[in-house]
């Protein structure tokens, strides 16, 4: 049965005579991590190329809203979109012009609240994407701003009086008045004034973070907040959450703004989570964040894994054979250890910034590869799209400042015609072009096949799901892979229940003696796939196809000296 989310609590404001006193000492960081957590699978939307509702080639709100039912078929209960705000779209939502308004071509504040609303009916939450750390050139208040006549919101961005300076992007000669903006990624994103950690005494426009600018923006950023999660949004994903606070290189005065976001949070609005695209997990953790990922930025562990091709090298996870989980693991270790149970590290497929996991992969190659991202600890995120291998499209003009990442951002393909059953438009007035090719992956061909990818990714996620010891706390013991070898096998548990991983994603055969306490378990398949047990005398060996995979429930007591479970070899 379905059952209805409870809506998150309005803003609780304290009892009058007892606002917080400024000159007081900060109360200790109190971590709150809210308990659906522990049980989400996210699903990431790239909202222009999702589904298009109203025959404008351009994905919507009302097409996600119609795709709810899909969504949670996959085994996802909690959604990301990425930004949604109203924007001119010079770099595909991340240069907002008005926090409080949903852009036109996605819909309306109306329909994200039907959104909302549709998503909790199904058990479902929604995450939006809080681009804190600047806003559009077309923002009111930065053109207010670069009046010559000075303003209030001025001081919310940060003005150099440098010509050149060797730390700080700046962009010179815009405003009407003598100073350059410090922007943040493309020219058209000023910063957000968040001040500095350490101000430098020789530049005076180098703000604190106690002056009134960044008191005042720190204060509309958890306003925006307040606005969204009242109109039944249930958390953000931070962008570029380590970059608030300029010239903080240990991101003191960054952690404690997000710690001070966590504390408001969980005071006014205990359901909602925090996510960080920080790229350091701990470190994300430790700033208050309830998630953050391991990327292809920030540490090498997940590059490693898929995508050191790019880099010249070679991933864990490719039919070569020829790349080491060595690093991942150690990272993975200390990453956990240090993160400990203040919040949760993420595996994502993909997103929006990089190419598509399907890259030169084979679909047995990305059997192997999701079956170690749905059975790893965290909580996993699945990009649309990846769960049918939707192709990355290769040298696509830039659209909306995507450049390289444009091919992994093309919309949904959901059946058969010329736009997928994306859009009604003609393929020329869509967002971007859908995959030409006769043998294009489709949800609706996949539908209807139970051995395709998209079954397969259902699968995992029903097992995930079903099964504790495959949870997001479950603990994991890693038991061959190391020093670069093949296969990756490791053990999950969570009170009685235990599962055996083991994977291959090299193309050669490989096996693999079973620890003493294994060899002597009763292994009952869960889900494999070219993979064998054998037995000789006290020895027992797991035998791996190339690519082959499996899992195995473990029971600590067998019957017989020997257990073997194979499925399609």
């Amino acid at each position: 049965m379905d059952l209805a989310l409870a809506p998150i609590p309005t803003v609780v404001k304290p009892p009058a005579g007892e606002a917080e006193n400024p000159d007081a000492a900060p109360a200790a960081f109190q971590p709150h991590l809210p308990a659906w957590l522990k049980d989400a699978v996210f699903y990431q939307i790239f909202p222009p190329s999702f589904q298009d509702s109203n025959g404008d080639g351009i994905g919507d709100l009302p097409g996600i809203t119609a795709r709810l039912d899909y969504i949670k078929s996959l085994g996802c209960n909690a959604i990301w979109l990425n930004p949604i705000f109203e924007s001119p779209f010079m770099d595909a939502g991340y240069d907002i012009s008005d926090f409080y308004k949903v852009a036109p071509r996605y819909g309306s504040n109306a329909d994200a609240r039907r959104l909302f609303r549709e998503a909790h009916k199904r058990g479902l939450r929604v995450i939006l994407d809080l681009v804190a750390g600047h806003t559009s050139i077309e923002h009111p208040g930065f053109k207010a701003a670069c009046k010559a006549k000075p303003c209030k919101t001025r001081d919310w961005y940060i003005w150099s009086k440098n010509f050149r300076d060797d730390k700080y992007w700046l962009v010179r000669g815009y405003a009407e008045h003598d100073g350059h903006f410090v922007y943040n990624f493309f020219y058209f994103q000023p910063s957000l004034n968040y001040g500095f950690a350490n101000p430098d005494p020789a530049q005076k426009w180098q703000q604190p973070v106690t002056a009134r600018g960044p008191r005042e923006v720190r204060a509309m950023i958890q306003d925006v907040m307040r606005f969204w999660l009242d109109l039944g949004c249930d958390g953000f994903r931070v962008d570029c959450a380590f970059t608030i606070v300029k010239n903080d290189p240990d991101y003191r005065e960054t952690k404690a703004y997000w710690r001070e976001v966590h504390t408001m949070l969980a005071r006014e609005y205990p359901g909602a989570a925090l996510i960080a695209e920080w790229g350091v997990p701990h470190e994300g953790i430790d700033a208050g964040f309830h998630i953050d990922f391991l990327l292809h930025f920030g540490l090498p562990a997940y590059t490693t894994l898929f995508r050191q091709e790019a880099r010249g090298g070679s991933s864990y996870f490719h039919k070569a054979g020829q790349g080491s989980a060595e690093t991942f693991l150690d990272t993975w270790r200390e990453e956990s250890r240090a993160a400990g149970n203040r919040g949760y590290i993420a595996l994502p497929t993909g997103n929006h910034d990089i190419p598509r996991i399907s890259r030169n992969r084979s679909r047995r190659e990305l059997d192997v590869a999701y079956a170690f991202l749905f059975t790893m600890p965290g909580i996993p995120f699945l990009y649309y799209g990846d769960e049918i291998g939707l192709a990355f499209q290769e040298r696509l003009p830039s659209k909306e400042g995507g450049y390289d990442r444009t091919g992994a951002r093309t919309p949904m393909q959901w059946g058969d015609g010329p736009a997928a059953g994306f859009s009604t438009a003609a393929p020329d007035r869509l967002y971007l072009p859908v995959d030409r090719r006769k043998a294009r992956p489709t949800v609706a061909a996949q539908e209807a096949d139970p051995r395709s990818l998209l079954n397969h990714v259902r699968a995992l996620l029903r097992l995930r799901r079903e099964i504790p010891a495959l949870g997001s706390d479950g603990a994991v013991e890693f038991l061959h892979g190391q020093n670069g070898g093949y296969p990756l096998v490791y053990v999950r548990r969570q009170g009685g229940s235990q599962v055996l991983v083991a994977l291959n994603p090299a193309a050669r055969e490989v096996d693999v003696a079973l620890p003493f306490e294994l060899a002597h378990a009763k292994l009952e398949p869960l889900l494999t796939r070219g993979t064998a047990l054998t037995c000789s005398g006290s020895d027992t060996r797991l035998t791996l196809k190339g690519c082959g995979f499996c899992l195995y429930s473990i029971k600590m007591h067998r019957e017989h000296p020997c257990y073997a479970g194979t499925e399609r070899p």
